[in-house]
């Protein structure tokens, strides 16, 4: 009877402890789960099944397995905020699988994707035709984002009667503080013209700026860095 009290105790606790891990891991863990993340989650879980059946695991077992992975696995995400370039390679980057209408084939290739397999992710979007794709991106988490030729969107355009126009890409110019210079040489953009552009909305210096974005024919897109409150972010 001890054995099932002793159990009893151990799951509350993993229970509990698991809990208390993913809040402090940030809701990104499970909304946007990489092959990484899921492979560290099905390792937890292991773990945690393991010390759990064990006789002679404890609590205190219990909480080193999950204190010990669970710092690895916030160490991670420290090291991908801190230092950007690392984040391709440790949670990886979305990639083109159709650019202009035409499929990408090494990509789909490299992702380990066939036609039929992404024909049943167009459809999760509502998609049922590839050739009303424009843009598809594989994301990191196994999903696709899809935006339609400019016939195909909604209102369709063919219907109103209304003349289509040239769709562009959204571009990522800086990022949380930073220039993104090999987006800028993409766009054939200067550095000089992005502070320009900055000044013209009142923003002095890049630190300013959390993100901004480009796409051409329209202006800059800016968001300040600010706090919950909604007030200018102070780095002081």
């Amino acid at each position: 009877m001890n054995h099932y009290w002793l159990m009893l105790i151990d799951t509350i606790f993993g229970f509990f402890a698991l809990f208390l891990l993913t809040k402090l891991l940030g809701k990104t863990q499970i909304t946007q789960l990489t092959p990484f993340d899921f492979i560290s989650a099905l390792i937890l879980g292991e773990l945690v099944g393991n010390a759990l059946f064990d006789k002679e695991a404890g609590v205190i077992e219990i909480a080193f397995v999950i204190i010990l992975w669970g710092s690895l696995l916030y160490l991670t995400e420290i090291i991908t905020q801190k230092f950007k370039r690392t984040r391709s390679l440790l949670e990886g980057a979305p990639d083109f699988i159709i650019y202009r209408g035409k499929l990408i084939r090494d990509v789909m290739k490299k992702n380990n994707l066939d036609i039929n397999q992404l024909q049943s992710l167009l459809r999760a979007k509502d998609v049922f035709s590839i050739q009303e794709v424009e843009f598809a991106f594989m994301e990191t988490n196994g999903t696709v984002s899809v935006i339609l030729k400019p016939a195909y969107q909604t209102p369709n355009k063919q219907d109103l009667q209304i003349s289509t126009k040239k769709t562009y890409l959204a571009t990522t110019l800086i990022n949380d503080g930073e220039i993104i210079y090999d987006n800028l040489k993409e766009k054939n953009l200067t550095e000089e013209w992005l502070i320009d552009q900055l000044e013209a909305q009142q923003y002095k210096h890049i630190s300013d700026v959390f993100y901004a974005e480009y796409k051409k024919g329209e202006a800059l897109f800016i968001l300040p860095y600010v706090n919950r409150e909604h007030k200018k972010y102070d780095k002081k």
